[in-house]
């Protein structure tokens, strides 16, 4: 029996344009409130960005948010796990001595942080994905601790940054989510073991979970249950470690999966 349902947003659950089906998705609440199936979305977005998709009812949304480094339900962050200041910004001035058009996003628990000299147009792609932004003319002006950094590069370098960064494994979680994207957050959180403590809050066993993911950040949450969904838009190697494949984001497949798996459950 389906207890908890785990999807990553960007490429898996909204579409390629960043939205999603609405109408859709209230009979897929409704259906799961039916099922006291719990949802949870897990997103390198920052959790109060998944708060405006989702609206209201993303309340009883159990939120895996900012690379699954925090968990927020019913308006309380229940974890969250942080990279220390010092160590922040010490991968900080690594990345940005690396050559390069990538920028830096700087997330605090209060704000995602980028440079004051920006371009407006990856402003706007910043603001995809972070409702609460703030220009900085530098990352030393930062004084928190980061829940997590991450790296855009328009031109799809990250592959080539990734191996500039190995005098931090140890010390940090760094992957390569897609082309564009890095995420670095503390050492040993990812999707995977955000899963896996969260299962332990709502009592539900991997077997008793449906997840979906698209990316290489993703495989890890494969890992975390037996209904294991890539998208057909997926990576190849987050493919390989689904059980299961399901539609692309476009055809709206997380919800329709969702609703074809709860019905088989009611019926068994």
């Amino acid at each position: 029996m389906i207890k908890l349902i785990v999807t990553d947003m960007d490429g898996t659950f909204l579409n390629s344009h960043g939205d999603y089906n609405r109408e859709l998705f209230r009979t897929v609440v409704e259906t799961m409130r039916e099922n006291n199936v719990k949802f949870a979305p897990c997103t390198g977005k920052q959790v109060e960005r998944v708060e405006e998709l989702f609206g209201e009812q993303s309340k009883d949304f159990w939120i895996l948010g900012d690379s699954a480094t925090r968990i927020k339900h019913q308006g309380e962050f229940i974890y969250q796990s942080l990279l220390s200041n010092t160590l922040g910004l010490n991968i900080i001035q690594q990345l940005e001595s690396i050559e390069g058009s990538h920028i830096v996003i700087a997330c605090t628990p209060e704000y995602a942080a980028i440079k004051r000299d920006t371009p407006e147009h990856l402003r706007r792609l910043v603001r995809r994905s972070y409702t609460e932004v703030k220009l900085v003319e530098s990352y030393d002006d930062i004084g928190d601790d980061f829940v997590k950094i991450t790296v855009y590069d328009e031109t799809k370098q990250c592959p080539a940054i990734r191996p500039q960064l190995s005098n931090f494994d140890t010390l940090a979680y760094i992957v390569v989510s897609e082309d564009a994207w890095i995420d670095i957050a503390n050492t040993g959180v990812h999707k995977g073991t955000t899963v896996e403590k969260l299962q332990s809050i709502v009592g539900a066993t991997e077997a008793e979970t449906m997840v979906f993911g698209d990316g290489f950040n993703d495989i890890e949450l494969m890992e975390r249950a037996h209904f294991s969904f890539a998208m057909r838009n997926a990576f190849e190697e987050t493919k390989a470690a689904a059980n299961y494949i399901t539609r692309s984001n476009d055809e709206d497949g997380v919800m329709h999966t969702i609703l074809q798996l709860l019905a088989l459950q009611r019926k068994s």
